[in-house]
């Protein structure tokens, strides 16, 4: 019988996680045993992704930038990445204030329901507090010292340290394009060798993701706060899953359908393993290999600009985050009772916009950015503890966009480049073996 394809598979593991979660959390040593037992499996799933993720982007990166005929192309490369990406980034910034100016969630939370969830997570919004301000007391130019690194092999330590080992890989292929082609060529050979082992390890390690996410949702499930709560925000959380929504169903993909004439279902169809293993790992950096692979062997994009464009995007855009940004700012603000002024909010569109880039691809990081948000407009942080019951399933929704997005941008740089040459699918891609 034939195997169903992959994003079935992960469907069927998300919704097999999520019934085992609710069915141990009905024993009193369930959760316990979900989180001795089970969830270190889809730990295990998410370090071997984030294992490859670094010699994928070395290997990728370079061969990219090394194939290009001269530094020009990689100009032009380079500013449409840059430029796109702001350009979303300020869209989903704009699209959440529209949204939460028009839902109003901040008006459903009462007092009492205010002061609880203060009192409950209060502690975890101070500790938040003080990692942003530490941020904050940074020079004005230490983005762009944290960009160039003093040791690559200490950068390429840390996942955290991405945007670093971009610089050095760029630079380092730069030098191969300036360089004799007979002196390169080994080089770029044994990159291009590189590429494709680190490219069959991501086939080996997606064997394993139906049962990685069953392990990471039953863990969700069973540490996941009182339904009550739930309840009591619901209208915030839903204000922040439509305006995502409205990004990963309308937005990018008629983008994708007006530039380049690829249909929703192709779009989709594409995208499906690495939009359901972002939402199933909340962090684009472990998702990145899996991006990568989907952009390139099934929407067409040429590896040169796969191997430049979702790295960056990966490190610096952040569409789904800013977008909640904007929400949880408003929101928070409205729980308060403080009334925003158009200023304001044009200062969240700022703030957010900037804060996004270099944000660390990983869980947890819209709140330290939203820290600083929250301080540029005058509410009081600690507001945070607010939303902190909630932020994990919406770190996974808007973690989806963030994925959408850089693929998005992906493609529209590849069709403005002439680069998409139609899907390239290995036939070993999503079974492992070769079939004739």
């Amino acid at each position: 019988m034939k195997k169903l394809a992959l994003h079935w598979q992960i469907l069927i593991g998300m919704a097999a996680g999520i019934l085992a979660g609710y069915l141990f959390s009905r024993f009193d040593w369930g959760s316990d045993f979900v989180v001795a037992w089970i969830k270190p499996w889809g730990t295990i799933f998410i370090n071997l992704l984030k294992l490859i993720a670094i010699p994928l982007i070395v290997a990728s990166l370079i061969k990219g930038v090394s194939d290009l005929d001269d530094i020009r192309q990689l100009s032009r490369l380079g500013t449409r990445t840059l430029g796109l990406y702001i350009m979303s980034t300020l869209i989903a910034v704009s699209l959440g204030l529209l949204v939460v100016n028009l839902v109003q969630p901040g008006s459903f939370i009462e007092e009492a329901t205010r002061s609880d969830l203060m009192a409950s997570f209060g502690v975890s919004a101070e500790q938040n507090v003080g990692r942003a301000n530490e941020n904050q007391n940074k020079g004005p130019l230490s983005a762009l010292v944290d960009v160039v690194p003093d040791n690559v092999i200490g950068a390429a330590a840390s996942n955290g340290n991405m945007l670093q080992v971009i610089f050095f890989v760029v630079f380092f292929g730069i030098g191969l394009i300036l360089i004799p082609a007979e002196k390169s060529e080994p080089v770029k050979r044994f990159f291009d060798g590189v590429n494709e082992v680190v490219l069959k390890m991501i086939d080996l390690i997606m064997l394993a993701a139906p049962y990685g996410v069953f392990a990471l949702l039953a863990a969700l499930v069973v540490e996941s706060p009182s339904p009550d709560v739930f309840k009591a925000l619901g209208a915030y959380a839903l204000t922040v899953v439509f305006g995502l929504a409205v990004l990963v169903f309308a937005f990018y993909p008629t983008l994708v359908k007006i530039f380049t004439n690829i249909s929703y279902g192709d779009f989709f169809r594409g995208m499906a393993p690495a939009q359901l293993l972002a939402f199933s790992t909340s962090s684009s950096a472990a998702t990145l290999p899996v991006t990568m692979e989907r952009v390139e062997e099934h929407i067409g994009v040429d590896k040169d600009v796969v191997s430049f464009v979702l790295p960056v995007g990966a490190t610096i855009n952040m569409d789904g985050t800013s977008l909640y940004q904007a929400v949880a700012a408003v929101f928070i603000a409205q729980a308060f009772g403080d009334a925003l002024t158009i200023g304001q909010q044009l200062t969240i569109v700022l703030t957010a916009t900037l804060a996004s880039i270099g944000s660390a691809a990983v869980p947890g990081a819209g709140i330290l950015m939203l820290v600083i948000v929250l301080e540029s407009i005058g509410v009081n942080p600690a507001g945070i503890a607010l939303i902190f019951a909630v932020d994990r399933p919406l770190d996974m929704c808007r973690t989806v966009v963030n994925v959408t997005s850089d693929a998005t941008v992906a493609i529209l740089v590849g069709k403005s480049l002439g680069k998409i040459t139609g899907p390239k699918v290995k036939d070993w891609d999503d079974h492992l073996v070769e079939r004739s």
